[in-house]
């Protein structure tokens, strides 16, 4: 059952992963960041991933958002994440801070201590010591955009305390959400999350129900909370052709998780929907679906990507339409603004 006043932003992710070159995976998910906020989506968020374009084609999502920003004018922008561990974080700050007066005050700054552990040997760092690191860099990134002195009689230029307040971290555990809440920052909720060998069919709902309590009774006593839902949704005109999408990209991507210590207790497509926690199919579909979500009665921010399916560029337009139009309506989302109408006819 879906909050009663529903959630009050509506966002759309990506991990710029459409098949093909890098220039042409940012011009894609460009052109897609543009519909989302023609259609009405009240934000947009890109992921942070080093090196393997199998996991995700962006190292530097400040730059690719300061692009996106000189082309929107209205949406959100938002990381999810920057892998703090790997980076300075006094230039995340001075970064941050430009591209939030670029943007016109429209970016929210996603951070998380980062999940590939092969990644961090290239940066010479021991992936073990990330927790460590990423409290660090926090610190000081929190330290920087309130003016706290850097060091030399140096404070960050240009300022940027509006920034705090548009923290958010992302995180798997109830003592991640009880770091999130207790700073007051917002709280970023996976689109899936591993599964236990006892528990291989554990709702995605009883792994974030205990990180949401641990957020909210963390939080500050007055401080708002903010809670960001990220879901896999792909919705289209024919169930079919959904389910098709679906079947490529889910077995392209399973073994990969098996790899990486996921439990997958069967291959049959239900099997790997239900595995993946994808909600997938018309929009009458995916609003059943969603509905069953108990997670979602809590998020301030329900987010939407077509991870792990990755349908071509032209059906993630449709269904960012869709999503806009019909399913997130459904669940109590009202459209601030928006600006041009418009429909995409898909390629046959």
């Amino acid at each position: 059952m879906i909050a009663r006043n529903g959630p009050r932003r509506l966002g759309f992710f990506t991990r710029l992963l459409d098949e093909a070159g890098p220039a042409e995976r940012y011009r894609l998910a460009t052109e897609q960041i543009i519909h989302a906020e023609d259609v009405g989506f009240d934000s947009a968020w890109v992921a942070q991933h080093h090196f393997d374009e199998d996991e995700g084609g962006l190292p530097a999502p400040l730059v690719f958002l300061a692009q996106v920003a000189a082309r929107t004018s209205r949406i959100r922008l938002g990381t999810g994440i920057v892998t703090l561990p790997l980076e300075d974080p006094v230039r995340v700050a001075e970064d941050a801070s430009v591209l939030d007066l670029l943007s016109g005050g429209r970016l929210e700054l996603g951070v998380g201590s980062g999940g590939t552990p092969s990644s961090f040997a290239a940066f010479g760092i021991d992936s073990a010591d990330r927790a460590n690191m990423f409290d660090q860099h926090l610190a000081t990134l929190r330290q920087a955009l309130a003016g706290a002195p850097l060091g030399g009689g140096n404070t960050l230029y240009p300022p940027a305390p509006q920034l705090i307040d548009r923290l958010w971290q992302a995180t798997f555990s109830v003592g991640g959400g009880m770091r999130a809440g207790k700073a007051g920052d917002g709280l970023m909720l996976s689109r899936t999350q591993p599964r236990t060998k006892e528990a291989p069919h554990a709702p995605l709902a009883d792994l974030q129900h205990p990180i949401i309590d641990a957020y909210l009774a963390a939080l500050p006593p007055g401080r708002e909370p903010r809670i960001l839902g990220s879901r896999t949704l792909f919705v289209a005109d024919d169930r079919d052709e959904a389910l098709g999408f679906a079947d490529i990209g889910l077995r392209r991507i399973v073994d990969h998780f098996v790899t990486a210590g996921h439990i997958v207790s069967g291959r049959s497509l239900p099997e790997l929907i239900a595995t993946f926690d994808v909600h997938i199919g018309t929009p009458d579909d995916v609003i059943a679906s969603l509905r069953s979500d108990s997670t979602l009665e809590l998020v301030t921010d329900l987010v939407f990507q077509v991870h792990s399916v990755d349908p071509p560029h032209s059906y993630i337009l449709r269904s960012l339409e869709l999503i806009a139009n019909e399913v997130a309506p459904a669940l109590g989302w009202r459209r601030q603004n928006a600006g041009r109408t418009s429909r995409i006819s898909l390629a046959r």
